[in-house]
């Protein structure tokens, strides 16, 4: 009796222990409720509960290993304790021991199979584990199971997104929004969303929406600049941005103004390189740039060249960097690339495969980035975004190798010393002229800067289209955000000089920018019915698409590039007016590799003299996939080479400085 007088005094005690250490762990106060729960062991040392509560407030204290033993410690006298068994999967997962982590959250659901917080954590798991299929089935059933689990909809949005199930991630979106109506970061994310499935009013309310709750949110004024630029809308894109500058504690606000004044007709290109260097200057400022390099002097030595981007993808940058990936000499290169976008592809994977060494550096700092490339002993860092897409320049402002360039990504300069070269072609920067507008030195490839390799197999027209239609096809594929007032204008004048011809804009969202260009052909006398506008299309539908025009009207100030490249290989000619600016001569760049300088423009009337002539020029399109097969834009081994040979001139250059 008095045995049994004590166990329950005893009992007793641990309870009010373990309901003290509870009220403490509630209030944040991890060292006192760790103190009541040993207390508490020490009375009864199997008591299950102090163990699975000591470990949450060992966790809450931030003493991660005390806490995995604790849980430990529950299970062993607890086997089946799910609890423990979650607790300490959260804990493998955050360490990085995921095969672990699943092992143990799985024990969670086979004794608890209601337990959707182990569901949402495990899916995590399976997530980094590369099973995004297990993963989306896990997030599925979490909210199956709890319809009102806001963040399991919200992980599930997430990773619908990552698949590329854009219309079920919007979905399941919405739905964590009716259950957190308040979450500025929620609502940005479903504008994301909205404007990837080109519901651009609908995004641009969820940004309003997302300003209103929180005016700090950097993100949401480059996303609404960027809707704003493809509705046409370039003042209010630049207007937004110059608001967006009082939280731009990166940088990034600035770097996408940057980026769009480039489609601003109203800028000298004066202006707009003194802008850059402004802005090089100022990131410049606020890093101390590496000035040791461990890597050998020799000049001839094997070479370690590094590339920096978000677009190894199926994207422009993606498409034309993996013809160089795969033709890189193994034998005198070690080929690095850092990957600023976290998702991955066919094209990802392909150049993975290509290359010495893949990063995927997406949870990286910028001081943490620039460390790996310095530790990795990269002897040319190639920066292939610039400010046109995820901007590297602060990982370049630390300088982590001895030489930098930029290539592609970005056509013009990026106002930053420390940059040293910018690779091009003299069609597209003319010496002597191109000079004066850049930071760094340029280096021109001897062919061109453009490799182009088809992303898709579409044929060609076995007839022009107008012979079928009976009517000729002008055609624009570019971004809407290059449809300048400029190009409107001087496309208008083109239909007006040829009577029943019509002109075809693919890539145009639906809404106010599809009902903006209508009107605005209309005020300039252009029948409706002779202008068609249609969204974006999947890439293989773009291709069958570009054969059906008869001539393609570059745009300007913003020239095309691949998709310049595009229409050619599908047989199609392509009218282009030169310009000041080097993102202004990429199609006349192409064309002229081409050997089609007859298509190149030198003012505005001269376009449209040029486009209307090639309405009666009926041989205009033979031969030109074969020409395109047979120029240096399609031979990849020997672009290859030529940039291998520019980065050994680089880095001759640099050896000769520090060995002097």
């Amino acid at each position: 009796m008095l045995r049994s007088l004590l166990s329950r005094l005893s009992r007793r005690a641990v309870e009010r222990l373990v309901a003290e250490g509870i009220r403490a762990e509630t209030a944040g106060r991890f060292v006192e409720a760790c103190d009541r729960y040993q207390q508490a062991l020490k009375i009864m040392p199997g008591h299950a509960p102090a163990y699975l509560n000591l470990g949450i407030a060992l966790e809450g204290a931030g003493d991660a290993r005390a806490a995995r033993q604790a849980y430990l410690s529950t299970l062993e006298v607890d086997p089946g304790n799910p609890y423990a068994h979650f607790n300490l999967g959260k804990l493998l997962h955050a360490a990085g021991n995921d095969a672990e982590a699943a092992r143990q959250l799985q024990a969670a659901l086979e004794r608890k199979p209601d337990f959707t917080d182990a569901r949402v954590v495990l899916a995590s798991v399976l997530e980094a584990q590369a099973d995004a299929e297990g993963a989306t089935e896990m997030l599925r059933r979490a909210v199956q199971e709890r319809p009102d689990y806001a963040g399991a909809w919200f992980n599930y949005a997430l990773l619908l997104q990552r698949l590329d199930r854009i219309a079920e991630a919007e979905a399941a979106m919405r739905r964590t929004l009716e259950l957190w109506p308040e979450r500025a970061d929620v609502w940005l994310r479903q504008a994301e969303l909205l404007k990837l499935l080109q519901r651009l009013p609908e995004s641009e309310a969820a940004l309003r929406r997302t300003l209103a709750l929180d005016a700090r949110l950097s993100g949401a004024y480059r996303l609404l600049a960027s809707i704003l630029l493809d509705q046409l809308r370039t003042e209010e894109a630049l207007q937004v941005l110059v608001a967006g500058r009082e939280f731009d504690s990166d940088g990034y606000t600035r770097a996408c103004e940057l980026f769009m004044l480039n489609f601003d007709t109203g800028i000298s290109t004066e202006a707009l390189f003194e802008r850059h260097k402004a802005f090089g200057a100022d990131v410049e400022s606020r890093h101390q740039p590496f000035t040791t390099f461990a890597g050998s002097r020799d000049p001839e030595r094997k070479l370690r060249i590094g590339y920096l981007s978000g677009d190894f993808r199926a994207h422009p940058v993606g498409w034309a960097f993996l013809p160089l990936a795969e033709h890189h000499d193994r034998a005198r290169h070690d080929v690095y690339c850092y990957s600023l976008f976290a998702a991955a592809d066919d094209v990802t994977r392909s150049i993975g495969r290509s290359i010495t060494q893949w990063h995927d550096v997406t949870p990286l700092s910028t001081e943490q980035l620039a460390n790996v490339i310095h530790a990795d002993r990269i002897d040319i860092l190639v920066d292939l975004s610039g400010y046109a897409g995820i901007s590297p320049m602060d990982v370049l402002a630390s300088r982590p190798a001895p030489v930098q360039a930029s290539w592609l990504g970005y056509l013009s300069t990026s106002g930053m010393t420390r940059v040293d070269y910018r690779i091009t072609d003299a069609f597209a920067d003319p010496a002597g002229d191109a000079e004066r507008f850049h930071t760094e030195k340029l280096l021109r490839l001897p062919h061109s800067q453009w490799c182009y390799r088809p992303p898709a197999t579409a044929e060609p027209a076995a007839e022009p289209p107008c012979a079928r239609n009976g009517f000729f096809t002008f055609g624009s594929f570019n971004q809407a955000a290059k449809l300048s007032p400029t190009s409107r204008r001087l496309w208008a004048e083109i239909l007006q000089r040829t009577p029943g011809s019509k002109l075809l804009l693919l890539g145009v969202p639906p809404g106010p920018a599809t009902e903006l260009l209508m009107q605005e052909f209309s005020e300039r006398g252009i029948a409706p019915n002779r202008i068609a506008i249609e969204p974006r299309r999947q890439l293989e539908d773009y291709f069958k698409t570009l054969r059906s025009v008869d001539l393609a009207l570059d745009t300007m100030p913003y020239s095309g590039g691949t998709t310049t490249c595009d229409i050619l290989w599908m047989g199609t000619p392509v009218v282009t007016m030169r310009g000041e600016r080097s993102v202004s001569r990429s199609a006349a760049s192409i064309l002229s590799v081409l050997g089609r300088e007859a298509w190149i423009a030198s003012s505005p009337q001269d376009y449209v003299e040029r486009a209307v002539a090639l309405t009666r020029d009926s041989a205009a399109r033979r031969g030109l996939r074969e020409a395109m097969q047979a120029s240096p834009l399609m031979d990849e081994a020997r672009f290859a080479r030529d940039m291998e040979a520019l980065y050994r001139q680089m880095w001759r250059a640099w050896c000769q400085t520090v060995n002097s």
